[in-house]
């Protein structure tokens, strides 16, 4: 029997359609579904929404919920893990009102920048705490982390546990027909590629019967001229040559061109949202009941299997059926030979029965690799803090961010850190 744990099951949307998939997924009948989460409410509300779809499927899992961690974790098969450490308040609030102050702006600040860089820091030790138990009681589980910021956490337990683990992101699969729906063009029959860092992953070909869509890609972009959601990374496309799978709201805060103290017509040229994030959470805080009604008390809730790849990873490994993913995993063997080896990047898997395999990407286009090692610098530094707890790379790696070293003088960036530091308190352990 099959055993598939779910960290921050609290998480009922995300939890009803990594869980719902796996319900739905015939290699998987028979499976064992363990609930975990801190939250003993949204734990509960998640037990009876899955419950519900899994009685209108034939009831075709075992589901529980635990608030034991290592009891849940026990003798599992898959490990999906979707938390997030410190929630909206106080801990979002905190990375976004504190980097304000001293006259830096964000948008969603949960994967790269001051933001990225703190979640980071506070979410690290937990998801350690995570692979110590399953290198106890499930060591030869799959941990499937699906938490931001992705190279980051996903990185530190590559590198200090013996978990066997792949980062996965949403946006890589719906980078290139996303792209073109935008554009409106055809997306039937189209080949992609997508490698880099997660969030900055490069659409590095896109193809339909052989032929190169880049120059029709190009020329539609740049005949666009009414606002749109999109416009930064039509930019980044534009100077850069590529396309990059993630939306432009986060691409603007991870680059240093578009939000700018000195030139604030930047945000209305480019429409990018500030504060996009927290007013994301207020809203979805304000309409959590409405949800709550809906996902949890409807008894004839249905389900329909979704593009997220981790169904598809454990019916691959079941079945030994061939499948194909973009995946966050070591560089150590150079997939990608022009960015560090230390690094965790983005790029084509394969998997069947024996795991999942990164592909050789070969070189990035020299000034993608560029715009990718600037992060990976920051990420490296980050984690580096986090696992040895010399505060001193909580602050290179902030004076090293882009955007971040664009706006503020040192003397700000080290005010701002201690700042942020003092204000996470306990949420963060102790740094010497």
């Amino acid at each position: 029997m099959v055993k598939i744990t779910f960290m921050g099951a609290g998480s009922t949307v995300f939890a009803k359609n990594v869980l719902g998939d796996c319900i739905l997924t015939p290699a998987l009948k028979g499976c064992r579904i363990a609930l975990f989460d801190i939250d003993t409410q949204r734990l509960a509300d998640s037990l009876a929404m899955l419950n519900n779809i899994n009685k209108n499927n034939g009831n075709p899992a075992i589901i529980e919920s635990f608030t034991d961690r290592k009891e849940a974790l026990k003798s599992a098969d898959f490990v999906v893990n979707a938390i997030q450490v410190g929630g909206y308040e106080p801990c979002t609030v905190t990375d976004f009102e504190i980097p304000k102050k001293y006259g830096l702006k964000q948008t969603i600040g949960d994967t790269l920048g001051v933001g990225g860089i703190f979640r980071a820091l506070r979410t690290i030790p937990v998801m350690l705490d995570f692979a110590r138990d399953m290198e106890e009681v499930c060591p030869n589980a799959w941990f499937i982390n699906y938490t931001n910021p992705m190279a980051m956490v996903t990185g530190a337990v590559q590198r200090a546990s013996s978990i066997k683990t792949i980062g996965l992101c949403h946006s890589v699969q719906v980078c290139a027909t996303g792209l073109l729906k935008g554009l409106k063009m055809d997306t039937e029959g189209i080949q992609w590629k997508v490698a880099g860092i997660n969030h900055q992953g490069w659409l590095l070909e896109i193809t339909r019967n052989g032929e190169d869509l880049y120059p029709e890609i190009r020329r539609r972009a740049a005949a666009r001229t009414e606002k749109h959601h999109d416009m930064v990374r039509y930019e980044i496309m534009k100077r850069f040559g590529y396309y990059v799978t993630e939306s432009s709201e986060h691409c603007a805060e991870y680059l240093p061109y578009f939000i700018k103290d000195r030139y604030p017509e930047l945000i209305q040229r480019f429409n990018i949202p500030l504060d996009e994030y927290p007013r994301r959470c207020i809203n979805q805080i304000a309409k959590w009941k409405e949800m709550r009604d809906s996902l949890v008390n409807d008894t004839a809730i249905t389900h329909t299997r979704t593009h997220e790849y981790a169904s598809y990873i454990m019916e691959s490994m079941i079945l030994n059926k061939p499948y194909k993913l973009g995946g966050n995993v070591p560089n150590t063997s150079r997939v990608i030979p022009n960015l560090p080896s230390e690094a965790c990047v983005e790029v084509p898997c394969l998997v069947d029965a024996s795991g999942i395999v990164p592909t050789f990407v070969g070189d990035l286009p020299p000034q993608c690799a560029a715009v990718n090692r600037t992060h990976i610098n920051v990420q490296l530094l980050a984690i580096e803090a986090a696992l040895t707890l010399k505060k001193e790379h909580i602050y290179h790696a902030v004076m090293l961010d882009p955007h971040t070293a664009a706006e503020l003088s040192i003397d700000d960036m080290l005010a701002m850190t201690d700042e942020l530091i003092e204000a996470h308190g306990s949420w963060l352990p102790k740094y010497r």
